[in-house]
């Protein structure tokens, strides 16, 4: 698999004080300081930070972190990406020393979401301590799964799939909006790509705690702390995930869940009809 895992995503967003709240506090990942700049960085495990927020004029995601195994990999992929007529452009040094890699390049996918390969991660030894979870399911699943949009899904799809190597798990929607669910390791899915109008944007993130205990709790601070809820409790039919769904200050959907299907390889596709097995009843964001 030429992708290894989702290694990080990075947002700029105009309110970071909510982000504060939203990712320490109820989140539960740990803040990490640096200098550099006011940036808000969270780490979940012993990687660098995985998520990392900073101040912008308008809310958007700036990169999907995907990490590949090596600097040789890496190269191989890009000229790939390349070859399709997509512009790849390498990182500087200053820019992989700010995130904490080895090395890396970026460009846009077919949809115009903003992705990084990178490779060799740089640990720093000390151990996570997270604030009010138990643990994240990450190591060779990653950080988690993501939902990205463009003007044409099937082209993303083709393009994860064809040139980025990635899985095809299952899908949703029907024929008319149809939602791709992509793998490249033995978490369920890493990326689900589908049509919307506009440039492409980032919808979604999970990140799966290590217990049910973890999710329960952190429904209980969703409610302490006034996050919106987006979805109850409830079990997919894809991945299995016992989860719920809050709305972030951006309005992303972010999804907490436990006990996500690992598969192993390659295996047949399918659709599913049904999001939930039950619960995920639905809430619209507040105004």
């Amino acid at each position: 698999m030429p992708i290894h895992s989702l290694g990080y995503v990075r947002l700029d967003s105009t309110d970071l004080e909510a982000w504060k709240t939203f990712a320490g506090d109820f989140l539960g990942l740990m803040p990490v300081a640096d200098e550099e700049d006011e940036s808000l960085r969270y780490r979940m495990d012993d990687y660098p930070a995985r998520l990392v927020v900073s101040r912008g004029s308008e809310s958007k995601m700036t990169a999907l972190g995907l990490e590949v195994l090596n600097e040789r990999d890496m190269r191989r992929i890009a000229s790939e990406v390349a070859s399709t007529g997509i512009k790849v452009v390498e990182g500087t040094d200053a820019e992989s020393d700010q995130r904490r890699v080895t090395g890396f390049v970026r460009f846009d996918d077919p949809g115009g979401n903003p992705i990084e390969l990178f490779y060799g991660p740089i640990l720093d030894h000390v151990p996570v301590r997270l604030p009010t979870v138990s643990a994240f399911v990450t190591g060779d699943m990653g950080m988690g799964h993501v939902i990205v949009t463009g003007e044409n899904g099937r082209a993303l799809k083709e393009f994860y799939t064809d040139v980025l190597g990635f899985y095809e798990r299952n899908t949703m929607g029907g024929r008319d909006r149809t939602v791709w669910f992509l793998s490249s390791n033995d978490r369920h899915h890493t990326i689900g790509v589908t049509s919307a109008p506009g440039p492409g944007r980032l919808i979604h993130l999970m990140l799966e705690g290590a217990s049910l205990d973890d999710v329960g709790l952190a429904l209980d601070r969703a409610e302490k702390l006034g996050i919106p809820l987006m979805n109850t409790l409830g079990k997919h039919t894809n991945d299995h995930m016992v989860s719920f769904y809050v709305y972030s200050p951006e309005r992303y959907a972010i999804e907490f869940g436990f006990d996500g299907l690992r598969v192993e390889g390659e295996q047949p596709t399918y659709e599913i009809t049904e999001g939930a097995f039950w619960g995920h009843k639905f809430t619209p964001p507040p105004a």
